[in-house]
């Protein structure tokens, strides 16, 4: 949903209610686990976070507060929205001079905690609502190497325009995308850094 002026709480209340009840629009759910199908554009974007457990537990905090969507032209709600399977949030967006509001919904949740496993992964993905601009599905992970030390942010994405508006101004609405990705990576690094 498309707006000239900013959403009020109570106008998102209002959207976020009416797509509670409505399904993902896009038949592949779960596709970030695998392979995407053909017709979707794909994001993948990674960045080291740092090394050890406490980054680990810090990158995993920030994951479940939503920290990597908090960019301050890009907001989730309702503010606290449990990282949980079925959940349904709001992305509110200010982008070239309006408002956007998009529906997602959780459709996973990993939570990988294998003690002989060399990586530990904590993560979610949320799929697309019918009022939302595309169609797919986006996956945010935390990932520890234990072998190695390493902490990574991992934020992969499939996506294909539905609406007119994101149809006709395409390359624009990758543009967009493209920059989410980047905040969303610089986000998670500044929400680990302990200073």
């Amino acid at each position: 949903m498309f707006r000239l002026t900013r959403p009020s709480a109570d106008d998102i209340a209002e959207f976020l209610a009416a797509q509670r009840g409505c399904q993902l629009s896009y038949a592949e759910v779960g596709v970030t686990r695998g392979t995407p199908p053909a017709g979707y554009a794909v994001d993948h974007n990674r960045v080291r976070l740092g090394a050890g457990p406490d980054v680990f537990a810090r990158a995993v905090a920030a994951l479940r507060t939503w920290r990597m969507t908090s960019l301050g032209w890009s907001t989730v709600h309702p503010l606290g929205a449990p990282v949980e399977p079925g959940t349904t949030v709001v992305v509110v967006v200010r982008h070239y001079g309006f408002w956007s509001l998009n529906a997602c919904r959780i459709v996973y949740v990993v939570d990988d905690d294998e003690a002989d496993a060399r990586w530990r992964r904590v993560g979610f993905a949320y799929g697309t609502l019918p009022a939302h601009g595309a169609a797919g599905e986006e996956r945010f992970m935390v990932e520890w190497d234990r072998e190695r030390g390493d902490v990574w942010y991992d934020l992969y994405a499939i996506s294909r325009p539905v609406h007119l508006l994101t149809r006709l101004g395409y390359p624009l609405a990758r543009r967009l995308q493209h920059r989410f990705a980047e905040g969303s990576l610089r986000a998670m690094v500044a929400a680990v850094d302990p200073d």
